[in-house]
């Protein structure tokens, strides 16, 4: 049986069926964390499930970029060990300790400090469409889920089954 290759646009307008090349995230974003504390952005390429319903696997990107403070309610990119990346969002800061969440995970979180975090989300690169971080609806939708975090499995679940 072959594999199934989904057909995506190039910048030319012209389609292609190319595979993906996908390499091991702890060999990767390092290289991403440098060139963004270099002053640079950089815009990648989702993959896993916990941003659910945000953030959806291997459909969207994000684009990253090197901030000094980072706020409640940011999703950024954060070593939380040795190697190990999470994209997740800000849940609480005290001093320099941030406490991070996916989306769509329903309980456990991740330690890190400030200065662990390589980024933060300013985009989000959907197919059709580029939302800013910042967009009004957005964070609205973003304080409402967190909002909801006592039925978040529930929303999930349904969530999932009509995906």
């Amino acid at each position: 049986m072959t594999p199934v290759r989904r057909r995506y646009r190039k910048r030319n307008g012209t389609t292609s069926s190319d595979k993906r090349h996908e390499l091991p995230n702890d060999a990767w974003l390092g290289e991403v964390t440098q060139m963004l504390r270099e002053g640079k952005s950089y815009a990648i390429y989702v993959k896993g499930y916990s941003m659910r319903p945000f953030i959806e696997h291997t459909r969207d990107r994000v684009f990253l970029e090197k901030r000094d403070r980072y706020n409640v309610g940011d999703a950024v990119l954060a070593q939380i060990a040795p190697g190990h990346y999470v994209l997740h969002r800000i849940i609480e800061k005290q001093g320099d300790r941030l406490t991070l969440q996916g989306d769509g995970n329903v309980k456990g979180v991740e330690l890190c400090r400030e200065q662990d975090v390589s980024g933060v989300v300013t985009q989000y690169i959907r197919p059709n469409r580029i939302i800013a971080a910042d967009d009004p609806r957005l964070v609205r939708r973003i304080w409402l889920w967190r909002k909801l975090r006592p039925i978040r499995r529930f929303l999930l679940f349904i969530y999932n089954a009509i995906r």
